[in-house]
């Protein structure tokens, strides 16, 4: 098992071929974007490349691995995994790979399990597609195909360059991709600037119900399987629906319950990183991810995930 330079990275990938390309869990615009942008420039270095089908992926990103979709029964000699921190996040097609062994993964949170023989891990970065940007320009320069799923990989996990996460490299990245000369206005108003129906019923559904704690500083919110019913809606309509809490004004803290099936919930927490470590809290629950964005999910009700996480909250403030 030995960990990678982005350089060491880029050679080790030139010299495999047959790729699968996994993605995780409830797949978002980072893990799809580098795994799309990731397959198109295998391919252009005359690889055999192809991205295992996601059975969670949505409509909102579906466009970006039309045509890079592995036809069944493939056979790969190189399984390489994206913005996949656990062995949690495998979804349930691709477990068959994880026991088999992964050969390289590509990530940037710092909760990574370094399950793969290889990896590649820069947890510094904003964006996990900022690596693969790095990656493939080693082979020289990026293509207009390879630079707009990579530009919603960056753009979708700093929130537009909105998030704390958000660094002069992180632009410095983006406006490279920029100059390949792909356009972005369709990919911002698609992620950022529209909204269904039926997600805002829903945002009108959580503020509420929002809960407030520690003078306003704490809000929590509860996303049930019968809300989702009640209007209808559909994966698409809550794509990054956890940042929507901490736009509240005033809100350093916040947490998002999201009942995924009866008994099981996932907790998505947002945070100041200077005031409190997201994902702190989050391992006291067996998951994950940054310090300013994290994640787990437990074996419980909403109503006691909603408790059990102002408690942790309140453990990792103090410490303990």
């Amino acid at each position: 098992m030995s960990r990678l330079t982005f350089e060491e990275t880029a050679k080790c990938l030139l010299e495999r071929d047959r790729f699968l390309i996994l993605t995780h869990v409830r797949p978002d615009g980072d893990t799809v974007g580098c795994a799309a942008g990731l397959c198109i420039a295998l391919r252009e270095q005359g690889k055999d490349a192809w991205v295992l089908p996601n059975p969670e992926l949505t409509e909102i990103y579906r466009p970006y691995v039309e045509g890079l979709l592995a036809p069944e029964g493939y056979a790969p000699e190189t399984v390489v995994a994206v913005d996949m921190a656990a062995r949690g996040l495998f979804p349930e097609n691709a477990l068959v790979w994880l026991e088999r062994g992964i050969d390289l993964t590509i990530d940037h949170h710092p909760s990574q399990e370094f399950y793969a023989k290889d990896t590649c891990l820069y947890d510094k970065k904003a964006a996990c597609g900022e690596i693969i940007y790095d990656i493939i320009r080693q082979w020289g320069p990026v293509s207009q195909a390879a630079a707009l799923p990579l530009y919603v990989a960056v753009a979708t996990d700093c929130g537009c360059f909105v998030y704390s996460n958000t660094k002069a490299e992180t632009h410095r990245a983006a406006a490279a991709l920029m100059d390949t000369g792909i356009d972005v206005y369709p990919v911002n108003r698609r992620h950022f600037r529209t909204k269904s129906f039926k997600r805002l019923k829903l945002e009108s559904m959580l503020v509420a119900g929002m809960k407030l704690y520690d003078g306003g500083q704490t809000a929590v919110v509860s996303l049930t399987l019968d809300m989702l019913a009640q209007v209808g809606a559909k994966e698409e309509d809550i794509d990054d629906i956890s940042a929507f809490v901490g736009q509240v004004e005033g809100v350093r803290t916040g947490v998002t319950l999201r009942e995924l099936r009866p008994g099981v919930c996932k907790i998505s927490l947002r945070t100041d990183p200077d005031d409190l470590s997201a994902s702190a809290v989050c391992a006291c629950f067996g998951g994950g991810g940054h310090a300013a964005a994290a994640g787990a999910t437990v074996e419980d009700t909403v109503e006691n995930t909603h408790g059990r996480v102002l408690e942790a909250i309140r453990q990792v403030r103090q410490g303990k």
